[in-house]
């Protein structure tokens, strides 16, 4: 098979995921409509909105490494590809720190930097199923170690947000 039946192949897939994720959107919204959805209407939105991201990145993941075996071949696409991994696992790094720096700071650029950086520690966990994937499935030694660095860097941001914000829940006040 081509090149082009089997991105054909991918193309169908990535449709497939989107109607996946939108249908446990449609069954979350049929479940939880009521006072208190109507209520808080922002908030639900809100839920919707990431219970579609995570499930579609979950059912992604098929799709995607169909296109990865596609492109093993390619070695600047694997370098190139690792070259982003690497400078994403950085800017995950970097909001760890900022969260941690800022977290207790009022009033500050600093606290408004480790507010954001949230949006970016809540990432995590779905770039380092990604590039773990990436890791398992490239051809060539260099990207692969690249991408299993990043899979491990995101790993460990997963892990501090884990930390920070699950652990006091479970452990009362660790």
């Amino acid at each position: 098979m081509t090149l082009l039946p089997k991105i054909g192949l991918v193309a169908a897939g990535y449709v497939a995921a989107f109607v996946i994720a939108s249908a446990v959107v449609a069954v979350r919204i049929a479940a939880t409509s009521g006072p208190d959805a109507q209520a808080s209407s922002g908030m639900y939105a809100a839920g919707d909105a990431m219970v579609f991201i995570a499930v579609f990145s979950i059912c992604a993941l098929v799709p995607t490494a169909g296109l990865l075996v596609a492109l093993r071949p390619y070695r600047r696409f694997w370098t190139v590809l690792a070259t982003l991994v690497v400078a994403m696992a950085i800017t995950g790094l970097a909001a760890a720190a900022l969260f941690a720096a800022g977290r207790h700071a009022s009033g500050s650029p600093l606290a408004t930097l480790a507010m954001l950086s949230v949006l970016r520690i809540l990432m995590a966990p779905l770039l380092a199923i990604a590039f773990l994937l990436f890791a398992a499935l490239s051809p060539y030694r260099s990207p692969r170690l690249a991408c299993l660095a990043g899979g491990a860097a995101e790993v460990a941001v997963s892990a501090y947000g884990a930390l920070v914000w699950f652990a006091p829940l479970f452990l009362g006040g660790v």
